[in-house]
């Protein structure tokens, strides 16, 4: 499963903060963490909190596209979309 997530590093806190859309009107989920984007530490706790979120193993979530930009693409494995939803609410 993929999922679109915007990520705000040093945000203060780790949190999800609900769905919003682009301009082209895709969906995405707007994530904070605390952790700088310094050494990939921002994206490891954007990992982490999207994967106990969904109670998979950190290794179940990998980021697919968007490793510098604060748009990025996760590849969720033993996730579909009515689970995502069940978590995360409707987009």
């Amino acid at each position: 499963m993929r999922l679109t997530v915007r990520l705000t590093p040093r945000g203060g806190r780790d949190a999800v903060e609900g769905w919003a859309r682009d301009e082209a009107g895709r969906a995405y989920l707007k994530v904070r963490v605390a952790a700088a984007p310094v050494d990939g530490a921002a994206n490891a706790a954007l990992v982490k909190l999207i994967a106990r979120a969904l109670k998979r193993p950190a290794g179940a979530v990998s980021i697919a596209s968007g490793e510098s930009a604060r748009i990025k693409q996760l590849e969720i494995e033993g996730v579909d979309a009515e689970a995502l939803a069940k978590v995360f609410g409707a987009p």
